[in-house]
């Protein structure tokens, strides 16, 4: 009869030590405040060309001695399962024909998943040898459209957004801001953006 006493006290501290050295072991120790895992940086868009917010250099606009170029690109912290980018060039300060449409400066979809920037002198042209294609930009050319806001008004913020994508987008070089926008919804993983600003 005692030895099926004793047994009982041992299951029933068991029963209770057990539980308790488990939440001991999870918890942080006496006095410490319990973190949660930090979330992992987002997709970062950079250049070496401008600072992010800082003067597009002329070279790279409408006051280049030639014809402008699209600045070099890199992007970092690309999340998994990314198949392949998109990324749009536009100003927010512009309202064409009375509207809310803006000025469409540089539109490119497909990029490779495996890519991590763009070189500095994209090809003007719509298909790429990567596979990315290109569409028409507001001055009805295939390609980089460099900024060339007036000198006689404030600075233009142009905005290069970046979308890392789970899929390649069923378009063509004929795709507007629009379709693509459209095209896109669902299947971002994850949005980058670099500004710079700019007038003559």
């Amino acid at each position: 009869m005692m030895r099926l006493i004793q047994q009982r006290r041992y299951r029933l501290f068991c029963a209770l030590l057990l539980p308790a050295l488990a939440i001991a072991q999870g918890s942080p120790a006496h006095g410490q405040t319990a973190h949660p895992a930090p979330h992992p940086p987002g997709l970062t868009l950079t250049t070496t060309a401008f600072q992010d917010g800082g003067v597009i250099p002329d070279k790279y606009t409408m006051n280049a001695a030639s014809t402008p170029v699209s600045p070099a690109l890199q992007w970092s912290h690309v999340p998994p399962g990314t198949v392949s980018f998109a990324l749009v060039m536009h100003d927010p300060d512009t309202a064409l024909r009375r509207t809310s449409e803006e000025v469409l400066h540089w539109m490119i979809f497909n990029i490779p998943g495996t890519a991590t920037g763009l070189p500095e002198g994209v090809p003007n042209t719509p298909q790429l040898p990567d596979g990315a294609i290109q569409v028409l930009n507001t001055g009805h050319k295939y390609g980089f459209m460099g900024p060339g806001a007036g000198a006689a008004g404030p600075y233009h913020h142009y905005t290069f957004e970046l979308y890392a994508l789970d899929t390649k987008l069923n378009l063509t070089s004929d795709a507007t801001l629009p379709q693509l926008l459209d095209a896109v919804n669902g299947h971002v993983l994850g949005k980058g953006v670099l500004e710079g600003r700019f007038h003559r």
